[in-house]
């Protein structure tokens, strides 16, 4: 694994401390009237998503985890896994729900995801901002219903359920955004 100083940390990189992987939320090099510089972090488990703020002193060596981010497309469910297939090198990854999160809530099948690895290990999925699903169930709007804002809930194709405008049906296409899981418009 290849060191870097303390002085070197942006946002977004991954390292390697007391044997797990963090990535670094945030940072500030701190430089005050008296004694030596250090950097101040936030980082955040990759594994667990727990959020540790550390400081470091200035020149601090640290070292820096590999991630390898690839474009894989999902193909379909097997039991508790979800199958990938590397869109580089045709190889099929089957990948466990725990590893993806949220992510699985809006997973279509031929959808595309970026999958963020270190060896072998799955430690992050990068989905687009925004997908396309099919509302699979939801209750019809009643008429003369027009109260400003009112939401139900609906089911969507991958099993998700999200709140809707209440002149959106079912078999409908919606498009709902994955960071928040909520309803952004018709498609």
């Amino acid at each position: 694994m290849p060191s870097i100083s303390s002085n070197d940390i942006k946002n977004g990189i991954t390292l390697k401390i007391d044997g797990g992987l963090f990535t670094v939320v945030e940072f500030q090099h701190v430089k005050p009237g008296k004694g030596g510089a250090f950097v101040r972090t936030k980082l955040r488990n990759a594994r667990t998503g727990a959020v540790i703020e550390r400081t470091y002193r200035s020149a601090e060596t640290l070292e820096q985890a590999i991630i390898d981010k690839r474009d894989m497309q999902y193909l379909y469910r097997d039991g508790d896994d979800y199958v990938f297939m590397d869109q580089s090198t045709y190889d099929q990854v089957p990948v466990g729900s725990k590893s993806l999160g949220d992510a699985a809530n809006f997973l279509k099948e031929t959808g595309t995801a970026i999958l963020m690895l270190n060896g072998d290990e799955i430690i992050g999925v990068e989905l687009p901002a925004s997908v396309e699903l099919t509302i699979a169930e939801t209750e019809p709007g009643i008429q003369g219903d027009r109260v400003s804002g009112a939401r139900k809930p609906a089911t969507l194709e991958t099993g998700h359920v999200v709140q809707v405008p209440l002149f959106v049906g079912p078999g409908e296409l919606i498009k709902v955004d994955t960071r928040t899981g909520e309803y952004l418009t018709r498609a």
